[in-house]
């Protein structure tokens, strides 16, 4: 099997790590060689957010390289466009169509582009869900990762029941219950 690269993109405190968790364990689980890589820009203040998740039969290297992605998990639509000239041509951009302000917009110094999702589908295919919409109706708001994940699971080669096997060994205990419900209300949207 040739090595498949995956990107989650987002702002501190939106999960990414725990999302990357979840994908390295259904991938390990697997039988595949797995390689993370995290990058932490300000994470706790609200900074960008990037991991790696690399697998394959033998994977040399954690770091995906521009235009090496088959697939872009973003939980904020302006790290979507950031990082988007990672995809491969024929990659797969799955966002949350949320919006975070960064520290410029906020003290009025840049403006929030429009139009970013329609601006991406003109040269990626782009699945944009309300995951946190849909969180906010499970009652929990900070399952929206989940919902994503799931998402983009439909994506990916690998049974529904791995994923939530894996959900179950990597959340708290007392979270189960929510993030399974999560993660099938995003495999089924």
């Amino acid at each position: 099997m040739e090595t498949r690269n995956i990107m989650i993109v987002g702002v501190g405190g939106q999960g990414t790590l725990l999302t990357s968790r979840i994908l390295g364990g259904v991938m390990l689980g697997a039988g595949y060689d797995v390689k993370m890589s995290e990058v932490h820009g300000m994470a706790q203040r609200g900074g960008s957010v990037v991991t790696y998740v690399r697998y394959g039969e033998a994977v040399a290297e954690p770091i995906v390289e521009e235009g090496q992605a088959d697939v872009l998990i973003a939980f904020e639509q302006l790290e979507a466009l950031r990082y988007a000239h990672f995809l491969k041509k024929d990659g797969v951009i799955i966002i949350n169509t949320q919006k975070i302000d960064p520290m410029p917009v906020v003290i009025g110094a840049a403006e929030y582009p429009e139009g970013i999702i329609d601006g991406l589908k003109k040269d990626h295919e782009v699945i944009a869900v309300d995951a946190m919409e849909e969180a906010l109706k499970l009652g929990n708001p900070k399952v929206f990762n989940v919902i994503v994940l799931g998402v983009a699971a439909r994506h990916m080669d690998f049974a529904k029941e791995q994923w939530l096997e894996v959900i179950e060994k990597t959340v708290k205990s007392k979270f189960i219950e929510i993030n399974r419900k999560a993660f099938e209300t995003g495999y089924g949207l």
